[in-house]
């Protein structure tokens, strides 16, 4: 696959709610960095990937994404992806949208590395998490 291909499978696999095909989406040794989430730790290799995704099928969430704007860059391993995830909370019918950036680098058709900017406070508010809590859960 190429870059651009990974890119919208990963959003398409959060959005559509298939969270278990989302590990292989990543190399086993795949860093993922999500920059403005309240833990800047970064999800190293695909177990922690497969875990994190875990959470995110049990968040109380249904949402697409919207306004998707794709940058294929003069690295032809790295993608830019522009988009926003519109949605509302399942539990309380609260909308919300949250902005992201991804960047990606895909090597082999695989995920190497990840740059996740999205407002993860944001997101914690609409889905019932009180401010400050790490809702890193779906946005990647």
């Amino acid at each position: 696959m190429t870059p651009r291909e990974v890119f919208e499978r990963l959003i398409a696999g959060v959005t559509g709610g298939d969270w278990d095909a989302l590990p292989g989406l990543y190399a086993e040794d795949a860093v993922v960095v999500h920059p403005m989430a309240a833990s800047r730790e970064p999800l190293v290799g695909r177990e922690a990937l497969r875990r994190h995704f875990a959470a995110g099928a049990e968040l109380p969430v249904r949402m697409s994404a919207r306004d998707v704007v794709v940058h294929e860059t003069a690295d032809p391993e790295v993608v830019i992806g522009e988009f926003a995830y519109v949605g509302e909370a399942t539990t309380t019918g609260r909308p919300f949208t949250v902005r992201n950036v991804f960047v990606l680098r895909v090597r082999d058709g695989l995920i190497v590395e990840s740059r996740d900017y999205a407002d993860h406070l944001r997101f914690g508010v609409a889905i019932g998490r009180p401010p400050g809590a790490d809702a890193a859960g779906p946005t990647s």
